[in-house]
């Protein structure tokens, strides 16, 4: 039977790499499209990490899997839950490769800390798997854990990159050491891939979009996906094997930054109180720049480990107070909704939430830029994009940013709209979806797909009948229609494993998605 080599490229959208394509930058990219099925993607709103890399691998929308985004409001209860793969309630399509005997292997994919016993090797990555804000794990990163000490003595291998990126303006060791795991990651796959004959394998490249949040377009982006394209042609070449690349959302360069929580203040939604953030704003202290002056003098590992991880968080971001530091920054009881990043809103049920919603999302429709264009595709009701047994758990309201905006949660700069604050790139529903080989037609350009459909079609490839509660369908990719039907979910357990909390919180924070 065919195997399957999937590349998984975080941020990912032909909006940048078309003008390459076109160029010839990226041959072995041109040479899939036209070899195999290529469409643009569709994710699950909002269009984060945090929940596209699950609402692939399992087929479902965030009301099916209990994840909406990095974090999680309860203003009844008055608390803020940072996100991490244990609170992703599914089975994913590994599960049901497993099941049916065939051995799978999953490299860097977020969500998979700590890493998950599968038939096969697991070594986590992404955001979540981590010791500190400033520090790469060490240990206890794979599945089994064996595995770990091949990785580190073979490869030198590392979670994160070391410095770590944090700035638009870091152009020397960090982008190197990017490019570096880049490059690693894609290494260990394919090795696993023929040494352990496996017959599916993932592999996530997740600071590939962190190079698109700082530098878009620039020269440090061009390189990854010059490394990228160099190794899809050498993936290609792989006898026996379907290709498919796929992401989880796309991006797009930023022109404006909204900052959704200084709206929801000056439009009566949210009450505000008083705190240390506000006097660190008024003298300039952030923590980009207190960790430039870090860097500078090699202080990083030292301030990390001597500094109470709450004196840090007392310490904004330029964009504001983010994380827990919302919730202390408000009038529970007086405010009716307070937002995350990106698009999740929450209503206080102490109000009337309907009616609460119900002019909520008319004022939001009403945003306008300085041009009077629309700043938001959608505002939608939560039902309107969600439905499964966690909808109740999720977000009351959710904005779909338009291109160039970034929905900024950072609360205490007291303006709505500026011009980008750190990030040169926000995320955008619209990914990349190709797949090449000997299972698959050669139909060209296809209709938009959703990011739902790559797992019941990847379980196809296998002969694999389709879970009924997956969200997603079959795309008509195949040379022959695969003769599978539909099956019985296998039933979610506490296997799915993720990483504390706190820790993921802290390389979110780093990496400029929150504070």
């Amino acid at each position: 039977m065919t195997r399957t080599f999937v590349v998984g490229l975080d941020g990912a959208g032909w909006r940048l790499v078309e003008p390459w394509v076109e160029e010839g930058v990226l041959p072995n990219l041109a040479d899939l499209r036209e070899s195999g099925a290529s469409a643009t993607s569709r994710s699950c709103l909002p269009p984060v990490t945090y929940p596209n890399w699950k609402c692939y691998s399992s087929g479902k929308n965030p009301g099916k899997h209990g994840v909406f985004w990095w974090e999680r409001i309860d203003l009844a209860e008055r608390r803020i839950d940072i996100m991490s793969g244990r609170d992703y309630k599914t089975v994913e399509l590994w599960d049901y490769l497993n099941e049916a005997g065939l051995t799978t292997g999953v490299v860097n994919m977020p969500s998979m800390y700590p890493p998950r016993k599968l038939d096969g090797p697991v070594v986590s990555g992404g955001p979540d798997a981590v010791e500190g804000e400033y520090r790469s794990l060490e240990t206890g990163f794979t599945s089994p854990p064996e595995l770990e000490a091949r990785l580190v003595e073979r490869y030198d291998y590392d979670v994160h990159p070391d410095p770590l990126l944090s700035s638009n303006e870091e152009r020397g060791a960090e982008v190197e050491e990017i490019l570096r795991l880049l490059d690693l990651r894609l290494e260990v796959a394919l090795d696993l891939f023929e040494e352990d004959g496996l017959d599916l394998v993932h592999v996530t490249l997740f600071y590939l979009n962190v190079l698109h949040h700082f530098f878009w377009d620039d020269e440090p982006t061009r390189r990854a996906w010059q490394l990228v394209d160099e190794w899809l042609g050498e993936l290609a070449a792989l006898e026996d094997t379907n290709l498919v690349v796929m992401s989880d959302h796309g991006a797009a360069a930023t022109t404006t930054e909204f900052y959704v929580n200084e709206w929801l203040a000056q439009n009566g939604y949210l009450t505000r109180a008083t705190g240390v953030d506000d006097y660190f704003q008024r003298v300039g202290l952030t923590r980009e720049n207190a960790l430039a002056v870090a860097k500078r003098f090699g202080l990083v590992d030292f301030l990390a480990e001597a500094v109470p991880e709450r004196v840090q968080e007392l310490v904004p971001q330029s964009a504001g107070a983010k994380r827990e530091r919302k919730m202390e920054l408000i009038v529970p009881e007086e405010t009716k909704a307070l937002a995350s990043g990106q698009g999740p809103i929450y209503v206080n049920p102490a109000f009337d939430v309907e009616r609460v919603r119900e002019q909520l999302v008319a004022d939001l429709e009403a945003v306008t830029d300085d041009a009077g264009d629309p700043l938001f595709a959608g505002v939608y009701r939560a039902e309107e994009v969600y439905e499964g047994p966690y909808v109740d758990i999720g977000p009351d309201v959710v904005v779909d940013q338009n291109l160039g905006v970034h929905v900024n949660d950072g609360m205490g700069r007291r303006v709505v709209q500026t011009e980008p604050d750190r990030w040169a790139a926000e995320n955008t529903p619209n990914g990349i979806f190709v797949a090449a080989g000997p299972d698959f037609a050669n139909p060209g350009e296809i209709d938009e797909v959703d990011i739902r459909d790559i797992a019941p079609t990847i379980l196809a490839s296998h002969g694999l009948d389709v879970p009924t509660d997956m969200d997603g369908q079959i795309l008509d990719v195949f040379v022959e229609d695969p003769d599978v039907g539909t099956r019985e979910p296998i039933a979610h357990d506490e296997r799915a494993g993720g990483g504390d909390a706190d820790e993921v919180a802290d390389r979110l924070k780093q990496l400029g998605y929150m504070e």
